[in-house]
Order: structure tokens, then sequence, then C-alpha cells
């Protein structure tokens, strides 16, 4: 009972967009490191609650890619979809004790499964900790079929969260950073640029993405600012640190004539 009260809560004050629901994530983000089960059931919450306004999730099969130890896997079954896991760390995946059942230990770039099988492939603040951005979304295109959507966001790198755990230094250069946290700390900083997190911008993936012919942008906004989310989105430059943190919702194949004429 307590339980489903916390949730109800929980589901109240994450109202998208709104100033609270800002506020209240961000509290859990400041606790992240104490409270990480707090911290990412609130934002699974939120995630799944913004892809069921696109599509009704119930029964539908859902991939979740790069989802660590199935905090998004939890919530999309919760919803009533039929999700699996896919997590190339098998140490991130058995981080809460055990894996989630239907977890599978596979690289994004190359996920273990047919064309077209997903109605719905998930990837939250992954996009930033790959290579090869592109290749990860073609792959995450690939298993999706036609019509189904995509969800996917990042943190892109001039965002004050850019740097991660050494932000906002990373402004003064990833190097300067990463030696002001190992002074501070006395350890070293768990992300290395050009190693586990590479620099994405939001002006450059947005014209990657409408350059595609295999899928479609349904919404392009900050997922997490709570004025205006879509229009921070559309102006150069200030949308680099404005943003936050990107969030595409796609659809697989070209645009609706409707969309494509607006």
């Amino acid at each position: 009972m307590t339980e489903v009260l916390g949730t109800e809560i929980a589901e109240r004050l994450l109202r998208d967009p709104s100033l609270r629901r800002s506020l209240t994530l961000f509290r859990a983000f400041l606790r992240e490191q104490s409270d990480p089960d707090r911290c990412y059931s609130l934002l699974a919450r939120d995630a799944v609650a913004q892809v069921a306004r696109h599509t009704d999730l119930r029964g539908r099969t859902v991939f979740d890619v790069g989802g660590g130890p199935g905090h998004f896997t939890e919530e999309f079954r919760r919803r009533g979809a039929q999700v699996c896991l896919f997590e190339p760390d098998a140490r991130e995946l058995g981080a809460r004790g055990r894996p989630p059942e239907g977890a599978v230990v596979a690289d994004g770039y190359l996920l273990p499964v047919a064309d077209g099988v997903a109605d719905v492939c998930f990837s939250s603040n992954v996009l930033e900790h790959v290579a090869d951005p592109q290749t990860f979304l073609s792959e995450m295109v690939r298993v999706t079929r036609p019509g189904g959507l995509i969800y996917v966001s990042f943190t892109n790198w001039l965002s004050p969260w850019g740097g991660h755990e050494t932000a906002p230094w990373h402004y003064l250069g990833a190097d300067r950073a990463r030696a002001r946290y190992r002074r501070r700390t006395g350890r070293e900083a768990k992300h290395t640029v050009g190693e586990n997190l590479f620099p994405l911008h939001i002006g450059s993936t947005l014209r990657q993405v409408r350059a595609r012919e295999d899928v479609h942008i349904v919404s392009a906004r900050s997922r997490y600012w709570p004025f205006l989310p879509g229009a921070v989105t559309r102006v150069p430059v200030l949308r680099e640190i404005a943003t936050w943190n990107l969030l595409l919702i796609l659809r697989t194949g070209p645009a609706p004539a409707s969309e494509a004429r607006s």
C-alpha cells in the first residue's frame, strides 16, 4: 500500500512540462549517489510516461537499450509492456543484486534480434557514451517495426551537466575537469572523454536525424526544461546550453504528408 501511494504521489509531481516536475527530478538527481534507486525510479516513471503519450504500451514489445540495472524496464512492465533489456556491461545489469528478467548482455551497435520486431525502442542517456552515435541510432531504427516509436535522449556536451560528474568544470576543458575532480575527491572520475564519454551536440544531431529517410522526428525537445521545451531546441547556440538534455521522439518511415508540408 505504501509503495502504491508513493507511486501515485510521484506521478502527480511528474507533470510534464512543469516547474514542479523539473525540481522533483533535479532534487532526485542531487541524491543519485546516495539513493540511486529513488533517482532512477522517478526518472523511469517520467520517461515512460513521455513514451505513453505517443503510443499505448499495453502488450507492446519494447527494447530497453543500455538500460543498466533495469529501472526503465520495470516501469514499462508496470504499464503492461513486454520488455527486453539490452546492456553491454554485465556489472551494470547486476548493480541491484541480480539482472532483471529477460536481460541480455549485448552491444547497442549489434542487437541480437531480427529487423522490425520492436514496437518501441528506448534509450535513455546512452548516446553520449558511444563513439559512433549514428550507427547506434541506425541499429535502433533497424529493430523497430515500420511506424514504430523510438525514444532517445542524451546529455549534450555544452549542457551544464555535459561533463557528468566533472560538470560544470568541463567548460574549462575535459582534462582540467578530471584533474580537479581527482584533487577534490581523491579518486578518478568514472567518465573519460574519448573513452566512455563523447562530446555530442544538438545542432549536428538534429541535422543528421533530419537527413535520414528511414525515420522522422515527432518531437525534439528539452527533456527536463520546464518552459517551452520544444522552442529552446530551435535556437542555435542557445540550445547547446539551455536544452540541458535533448529528447527525440522518432517514428520509423517517412513523415506523413501533413507533417512533411508543415
